[in-house]
């Protein structure tokens, strides 16, 4: 039997070990909750292929995977900022219903017969004037909560009703169909996707801006005098991501397109295949995750490292004192719930696109996903904190386990049950992190 001296110089070997981790990873800066997010989610992804029998962690199903996250992650970023003001917007789904309603019926009904059938800037003015009527909107609701002073809880459920029954009235329900060719590469697929050149041009390029960008970060921080990250640190950190990098794109690599369409491809290119012989290309990464991609940065750029970004987090932190600090207080809510409106035009071309179709149904309950993302993603809902890269994976953490339930055969009402029980567990956690810090 051990003796007391034993158990307690164990016990102290144990708290100075946790201690000793803390430390390093505080002395690193890692975000704890994006780990602890990644963690997770390679839980899930292991999970589900134990169960279903290696079919989860396949290069087409992880395809398809990033083609279903991309529309719920593009407006989870903008939630970010929305959630961050201390507002909410319920009305993401419905908007997105209706934007795509209207960005159908002009490109089918309206652009072929003025520009021609086909023309290459149908699919630029569709989504510029998706872009635009979403901004309206979203400046519409903005500016009803800003200066009537009407909550935003209740003002986009107004628009929640609103902007469905709009979606239906566009068309008197029909579904708008086929789309636009040139529409549709927004949406991935076959036609939407970069190929596997490209996409190693651009994993590349991504790993070079991230180790500039820390070299940069790193030099600012000695000019000002600030405390500098370790070196291992940075080179993990580093490490990391490109390794992430190079998974990412390998694995969209190795998900071949059909053979005939991998035939026409080359050939367009002007490589001769000769009769009968095999040919194996992959897709390559697809274009909503390229847009995903941009849209992100340019949020989290936005939020970070400009005035507005600030001001956002201010008013979220105290909003009197931010007034009083002279931020125009109700003029960036309404910009906020204008730029989301924008991103929800965006998600609604991605979406429409991937079905090759736009129906009154679309984004039906999205709003839920896309709060879950943001709060999973570690946004509060009190206000004051949020990570637009946290919301892109909290956003595929929901669609992994929504895929993941769907190979398994779990039925839909379930799966309901599922994510809702997940996203009041996010809730939950938050409210604990928020207690300890």
């Amino acid at each position: 039997m051990a003796s007391e001296t034993d158990v307690s110089e164990g016990s102290r070997v144990g708290r100075s070990s946790r201690k000793g981790l803390r430390s390093l990873i505080a002395e690193a800066e890692i975000d704890t909750r994006l780990v602890g997010m990644t963690a997770a989610l390679l839980i899930i992804w292991i999970g589900f292929d134990v169960v279903t029998g290696g079919l989860f962690i396949t290069p087409r199903n992880l395809f398809n995977l990033s083609l279903q996250a991309a529309a719920v992650a593009v407006m989870a970023t903008g939630m970010v900022l929305v959630l961050v003001t201390r507002n909410v917007d319920l009305s993401v789904g419905s908007l997105l219903g209706v934007l795509a309603m209207v960005m159908g019926a002009v490109q089918v009904y309206v652009l072929p017969d003025i520009l021609g059938y086909g023309h290459p800037l149908i699919w630029v003015l569709t989504l510029l004037i998706g872009m635009l009527l979403g901004g309206l909107i979203g400046l519409v609701q903005g500016s009803v909560v800003a200066f009537g002073g009407v909550p935003s809880f209740i003002v986009t459920l107004g628009g929640l009703l609103i902007w469905r029954g709009a979606a239906w009235w566009v068309t008197e329900g029909q579904t708008i169909a086929p789309l636009d060719d040139n529409f549709n590469v927004i949406g991935g697929g076959v036609s939407g996707t970069i190929g596997p050149m490209w996409s190693w041009v651009i994993g590349v390029l991504a790993i070079v801006l991230v180790i500039a960008q820390l070299w940069n970060a790193r030099r600012r921080r000695r000019k000002f005098g600030f405390p500098l990250r370790p070196l291992w640190a940075e080179g993990m950190i580093a490490l990391l991501l490109a390794a992430a990098t190079v998974a990412v794109v390998a694995t969209m690599n190795a998900y071949p397109l059909p053979e005939r369409i991998a035939q026409q491809v080359l050939e367009a290119r002007g490589v001769e295949v000769a009769q009968g012989q095999s040919v194996e290309l992959g897709h390559g990464l697809a274009v909503p995750v390229l847009i995903l991609a941009g849209v992100a940065i340019a949020i989290a750029l936005l939020a970070r490292r400009t005035r507005f970004g600030r001001h956002v987090f201010a008013i979220g932190g105290n909003p009197d004192a931010a007034e009083l600090a002279g931020v125009r207080t109700r003029r960036t809510v309404v910009l906020v719930f204008a730029l989301m409106g924008v991103l929800c035009a965006v998600a609604a071309a991605i979406t429409s696109a991937r079905l090759q179709a736009a129906s009154n149904d679309l984004g039906t309950l999205d709003e839920l996903r896309v709060i879950a993302a943001a709060v999973i993603g570690g946004t509060s809902l009190g206000g004051g904190i949020g990570s637009v890269i946290g919301a892109v994976l909290g956003a595929v953490v929901m669609q992994s386990l929504q895929s993941g339930m769907a190979l398994v055969g779990i039925a839909a009402s379930l799966q309901n049950i599922v994510i809702g029980l997940v996203l009041i567990l996010a809730v939950y956690l938050d409210r604990l992190y928020q207690r300890r810090k």
